[in-house]
């Protein structure tokens, strides 16, 4: 009698402590849900500021350059072009004279204007913001104000033929060290 009283009591302390533990693991799980959730609402307001911040700089922009905008490129523009860079000018430890840089451009537009985005390998690696003035385009790109290494770059295509387009690129790093591409965009070969 006393071993099963013995073990009643045992089996009873065991069982206490197994429902301790998966109420510890209860309150856990909800404080990690929690945070879990806390962390998505801070990232939706980042999202939120990133937004509102380039819908500024756009105003901005628009304020100090009341150019009528084109909404949209023109056919002979619009689509993917092959570039093919050449480094001219450097004074970068990143760009030696001679560097040489091939990538996919894309023009495109929307409701929102028109914009270039730069492809590597078919995978997004930048967006230009864009104007078309005067048989003119000014590309611009700055890397956001968290990014560990600032960035802006500059473009400028004023030599535009039917298959061809001609230009610079200009490059300045955080360290104000700058460096000057020629540009060469090309069709692509119809297979």
């Amino acid at each position: 009698m006393k071993k099963n009283l013995l073990l009643l009591f045992f089996t009873c302390v065991f069982i206490s402590c197994e429902n301790k533990k998966e109420l510890e693991l209860q309150n856990r799980e909800k404080a990690l849900i929690l945070r879990e959730e806390q962390l998505a609402d801070k990232e939706a307001d980042y999202q939120a500021l990133l937004i509102f911040r380039d819908s500024i700089i756009a105003l901005k922009d628009t304020v100090n350059n009341p150019v009528e905008p084109i909404k949209e490129w023109p056919k002979n523009i619009q689509g993917i072009w092959n570039s093919k860079m050449l480094c001219r000018e450097s004074n970068c430890n990143q760009y030696v004279i001679g560097d040489q840089r091939n990538e996919t451009w894309q023009f495109l537009s929307d409701s929102s204007g028109i914009y270039m985005n730069v492809l590597n390998n078919k995978k997004l690696i930048r967006v230009f913001k864009a104007r078309y003035i005067d048989d003119k385009i000014q590309l611009e790109f700055n890397s956001d104000s968290i990014s560990k290494n600032r960035i802006k770059m500059n473009v400028v295509l004023d030599d535009i033929k039917e298959n061809v387009i001609k230009g610079t690129q200009t490059i300045t790093r955080q360290d104000n060290c700058t460096a000057k591409f020629s540009v060469e965009l090309t069709l692509p070969q119809k297979k």
